[in-house]
């Protein structure tokens, strides 16, 4: 959205089946892939190294998989993408599984074919709404999914119906007692939805935690803020990891941080939820 589309003129684009163009690009900045959907850049991928992660809230992610205990992982991602955490996962935690619900059978076919999966990386790939897809999982993996990661977005905005009070005890159902799931967050000045949507995940989970560029935290400007949680106590050893970590200037608010943030902040459920706030066309313009 916004970017000067002319270097794009070579990659053929799909077009999905909400009407919008998606198109995988070499990356200008890095190393690796990009892919674009609605002209928003939504994922980036290094074939030759799957453990560069190269947006900022994704690189946030990587580095809250890397404190979950060591050993395989049962990983649910909602929103594919590129599939950057899936193979993230694979290549961190070999022998994990892996179930990727996505809504857009055209997206998963275009990245296929144009950044093929590892051949060894168990990753399961489920054509569904990522909520009505949630319903529709094996049984068997109720109570024991140690890592789900939240990252659906129709162009720029992350859909209503997953942003509420229902949709995140559905998601609550499926963890581990210990199990974490990892929200991507978009929100501008003043921080409106992302309060009010860390305020719904806080009623819901025991512990959270929330991570992102301070001026974002701030509300100063546009951005992603990743939010952590769990049915237990986040280990407080995270805290110092994870701003250790980056990428910098990081910002892990926790407790009483978390507490101000959402103060005022009304639940969002069904009857009122709204999609997240459109950024402006302007930000992605490098």
């Amino acid at each position: 959205m916004g970017r000067n589309r002319s270097r794009h003129l070579n990659s053929p684009a799909v077009q999905l089946d909400s009407g919008v163009y998606a198109q995988v690009v070499e990356s200008a900045f890095t190393s690796g892939y990009e892919l674009f959907v609605d002209d928003t850049p939504q994922s980036h991928v290094d074939l030759d190294d799957p453990t560069h992660l190269h947006f900022e809230y994704v690189a946030r992610i990587g580095a809250v998989i890397d404190q979950l205990p060591a050993g395989p992982l049962t990983a649910v991602h909602l929103g594919a993408g590129a599939l950057t955490l899936p193979r993230y996962v694979a290549a961190t935690r070999p022998g994990s599984r892996q179930q990727v619900i996505e809504l857009e059978a055209p997206l998963i076919q275009l990245v296929r074919d144009r950044l093929p999966l590892p051949r060894d990386a168990a990753i399961r790939i489920r054509i569904a709404d990522a909520r009505a897809g949630l319903r529709k999982l094996p049984p068997a993996i109720t109570g024991k999914v140690d890592l789900l990661v939240s990252d659906v977005f129709a162009g720029a905005q992350t859909p209503a119906h997953l942003t509420t009070l229902e949709f995140y005890r559905e998601i609550s159902q499926l963890l581990t007692p210990e199990g974490v799931v990892v929200v991507n967050v978009a929100d501008g000045p003043g921080l409106q939805f992302a309060r009010r949507q860390i305020a719904t995940i806080r009623t819901v989970f025991r512990d959270i935690a929330v991570l992102a560029d301070a001026q974002i935290l701030k509300g100063r400007r546009f951005g992603n803020l990743v939010v952590v949680a769990s049915l237990a106590p986040l280990p407080t050893q995270w805290l110092p990891r994870l701003m250790a970590a980056g990428p910098h200037p990081a910002k892990v608010a926790q407790d009483r941080e978390v507490a101000a943030l959402t103060q005022g902040a009304t639940i969002i459920t069904d009857a009122d939820a709204v999609a997240s706030p459109k950024p402006d066309s302007s930000l992605f313009l490098r």
